[in-house]
């Protein structure tokens, strides 16, 4: 089972390209390293509006018209209503333009479909909007897809990672999963009862565990220890093109 975003599919640089093409006629002296700026800021949501939309407290425009509301007041640029509501509507008709699968999707899915595997996607966003986006990234063959609206939950709840081992027919112990959040795709899918991959492509060092409510297991001592064994099963991979490799499906690829 695999995240979406940051995993399978480029969703930072079809949110960069979205953003200059909404943004750009408010902002007509920027260039590449003032976009780049923009991006980085809006992307790091420093409110975390899209955790927080996620949880039920925005709808899916409110979190994106707050996070460029936040891009603009640190720019000093005037940004109403109106201009706020006219930036989700060319923001949205723009990002689906640009939406690509990473270039190590495709064979990692090949491999797959070659040994008879079966796989899916598990995503902290609703099914319909995930299903255009892996649509859009000629994904269409990962059809079995579970948003935070088919059971209720986002991750890292067990609920939705077991949702996606039901529907691909396995047990938990049975289910590899993989995504670029260390926390709530490892540690969360771990605790689920699931095999837990870290999809590491920036070369980030392991993030520092500190237990807690955010991974299930409440603040307790109990909780926090058993969180932090999770934390310790959670495998690492650069690529997904180890993945075949590990599971024994591809030789590992010569250095030249």
């Amino acid at each position: 089972m695999f995240d979406i975003d940051e995993t399978i599919v480029d969703l930072y640089k079809a949110m960069a390209d979205a953003m200059v093409a909404a943004s750009a006629h408010l902002l007509p002296g920027h260039g590449d390293a003032d976009w780049e700026q923009f991006a980085a800021i809006y992307m790091a949501d420093a409110e975390d509006y899209y955790d927080r939309y996620v949880a039920g407290e925005f709808t899916f425009n409110e979190q994106r018209g707050l996070r460029a509301r936040a891009v603009f007041a640190r720019l000093g640029v005037p940004f109403g209503a109106d201009a706020e509501e006219q930036w989700i509507e060319d923001f949205e008709r723009a990002q689906p333009l640009s939406i690509r699968a990473f270039e190590d999707v495709v064979p990692v899915l090949d491999a797959l479909d070659a040994a008879g595997i079966a796989y899916g996607a598990v995503s902290n966003n609703v099914h319909d909007y995930q299903r255009a986006k892996l649509d859009q990234a000629g994904l269409q063959r990962i059809s079995v897809l579970v948003g935070i609206d088919t059971v209720g939950v986002s991750k890292p709840a067990p609920e939705i990672f077991l949702e996606g081992c039901r529907q691909i027919g396995l047990a938990p112990g049975e289910v590899l999963y993989v995504g670029d959040n260390f926390m709530v795709d490892g540690v969360g899918s771990v605790q689920a009862g699931l095999h837990g991959m870290w999809l590491n492509r920036l070369g980030q060092e392991v993030p520092a565990f500190g237990g807690g409510s955010s991974l299930g297991g409440g603040a307790s001592a109990g909780g926090e220890a058993a969180a932090a064994d999770a934390a310790a099963q959670v495998a690492v991979v650069s690529s997904l093109a180890e993945i075949p490799v590990l599971l024994g499906l591809s030789e590992p690829a010569k250095q030249v």
